[in-house]
């Protein structure tokens, strides 16, 4: 199973830009697809962007696509969130998430989750 460390949230002014990190740990990251999830307070856990475990397909929730950048690197273990044009609606706590499957383009279940780290954009 994949471990999975998040990192790289922060308090930022409407507009303005975050790279998330998610360190993975485990030979096997660059066999899943990954992901990114978000959830803000009273609300569900919401799908944000995911990667495929090759890096070549990229897909993201509408509210976000134009302005969020899901990347991975596979030999440093990690997945990025490049988060631009921040608005006050991306406050969350957001999760990184690897698939359930090996060499799949999209996440299924995710089988691993970190821990989450805060985004709190300010108006």
């Amino acid at each position: 199973q994949v471990q999975l460390v998040e990192s790289g949230g922060g308090l930022v002014q409407a507009g303005g830009s975050l790279r998330l990190s998610c360190a993975a740990s485990g030979r096997t990251f660059s066999r899943y697809a990954m992901g990114w999830f978000r959830q803000a307070p009273g609300k569900e856990r919401e799908f944000v962007a995911g990667i495929s475990w090759s890096g070549v397909t990229t897909y993201y929730s509408g509210s976000v696509k134009g302005r969020f950048t899901i990347a991975r690197d596979n030999a440093k273990n990690t997945v990025y969130l490049q988060m631009n044009s921040l608005k006050p609606e991306d406050t969350a706590v957001y999760y990184c998430a690897a698939g359930g499957s090996t060499y799949t383009d999209t996440l299924g279940v995710p089988s691993s989750w970190g821990q989450g780290t805060q985004v709190t954009v300010s108006s």
